[in-house]
C-alpha cells in the first residue's frame, strides 16, 4: 500500500504543478495582449510629400508640406513641435522652423492660417497636416538639384529631438524661386531639351533603318520619317 501512495501523491504533484504552469502561462498572455492592445507606446510614421510649396531668396526660405502621421501604437502620440534641417549641407544653412500650419497646400491670401500649436495622434490613426517652416536668412539658395531634408520632432513621451522623415526635396523643379507656389516633388526625368535631343535621335535612326531596307524602300522611308515626326510632336 506504501509504494501505491507514495505513486499518487506523486502525480497529483505533477498534475498541480502541470495545472500551476498553464494558469501562470494564461495570466501572462492575458497581460502580454492587454499591454500590446490598450498601453503600448507605438512611434510616428511619415512618408516623402508628392508635391510642396516654396519660396526662396535672400533673405527667407519658406517651405509648405503636406504631411501624414500615423501613430502605430494604441497610445496617444502628442506632438509639440516640428523642424526641417538639412543634414548634407554647410552650417550655415540654418533649420526651417515650424511657423504656421495652414489649410492647404496652395499659398493664398484669404487661407486660414494659424500659428503653431501642438496636437495628438491618436492610436492607430493617422493625421493629415500642412505645415510651412521658415527660416529668415537662412543661407539657403536652392540650385537646381536635389537636397536631403530631415523632418524631426519632439513628442510628448520623449526627450529631444527625434528624426522622422529623410527624404528628397527636388528644388530643381523650383522654377520660380520669388513666387510663392506649388511644385511637384517626383524626379524630373528630362528636361525639354534631353526631350528634343531624344526625338531627334529617334528620327535619325529610323532614317537609317530605312535607308537599309530591300528595294521599295523609299516608301519606307517616308513611313519612318513621318512616324518619326509623328513621335517628336507628341
Amino acid at each position: 500500500m506504501v509504494p501505491l501512495t507514495a505513486a499518487a501523491e506523486q502525480a497529483a504533484a505533477s498534475s498541480l504543478t502541470g495545472a500551476g504552469v498553464v494558469s501562470t502561462c494564461a495570466l501572462l498572455f492575458t497581460v502580454a495582449s492587454f499591454w500590446w492592445l490598450n498601453a503600448r507606446q507605438g512611434r510616428l510614421k511619415s512618408w516623402e510629400p508628392h508635391a510642396f510649396a516654396a519660396i526662396v531668396h535672400s533673405s527667407t526660405a519658406r517651405l509648405r508640406l503636406p504631411l501624414v502621421l500615423h501613430n502605430t501604437g494604441p497610445k496617444p502620440i502628442v506632438v509639440q513641435d516640428l523642424l526641417l534641417t538639412f543634414p548634407d549641407e554647410p552650417a550655415s544653412h540654418l533649420p526651417l522652423l515650424w511657423v504656421s500650419s495652414p489649410s492647404r497646400l496652395q499659398p493664398g491670401p484669404d487661407e486660414d492660417a494659424r500659428l503653431p500649436a501642438g496636437f495628438v495622434v491618436a492610436g492607430r490613426e493617422a493625421r493629415q497636416l500642412f505645415i510651412e517652416f521658415e527660416a529668415p536668412f537662412s543661407g539657403l539658395m536652392p540650385e537646381a538639384r536635389d537636397y536631403k531634408v530631415q523632418l524631426q520632432a519632439r513628442v510628448g513621451h520623449r526627450k529631444g529631438w527625434r528624426r522622422l522623415l529623410t527624404f528628397t526635396l527636388r528644388a530643381a523643379n523650383i522654377i520660380d524661386p520669388d513666387r510663392y507656389t506649388v511644385y511637384n516633388n517626383a524626379p524630373v526625368e528630362l528636361t525639354k531639351e534631353d526631350q528634343k535631343r531624344a526625338d531627334a535621335a529617334l528620327v535619325e535612326l529610323l532614317e537609317e533603318q530605312g535607308d537599309g531596307s530591300a528595294p521599295g524602300g523609299g516608301s519606307q522611308r517616308n513611313s519612318s520619317h513621318d512616324d518619326g515626326d509623328a513621335g517628336a510632336s507628341r
